[in-house]
């Protein structure tokens, strides 16, 4: 069973775990739609990447109450 040769201190125990906090995103503006979204990935309001479409979009889709 491997076990410690010696105690990791606080200090060295911080040093380690210094670069595992996680950042805040970098959102930029649709240039389609105005809305934030992911630096290069497609837009998920409008679906646009790179000023042009991509993904289709369906504005609302009509469900029957019976169907549901």
């Amino acid at each position: 069973m491997a076990v410690p040769k010696s105690k990791v201190t606080r200090s060295r125990r911080g040093m380690r775990r210094s670069h595992d906090s996680l950042v805040a995103g970098n959102p930029n503006e649709c240039a389609n739609c105005g809305e934030m979204k992911r630096p290069h990935h497609v837009c998920p309001a409008c679906g646009h990447y790179d000023s042009r479409e991509v993904v289709a979009m369906v504005d609302e889709v009509e469900l029957d109450e019976d169907a549901a």
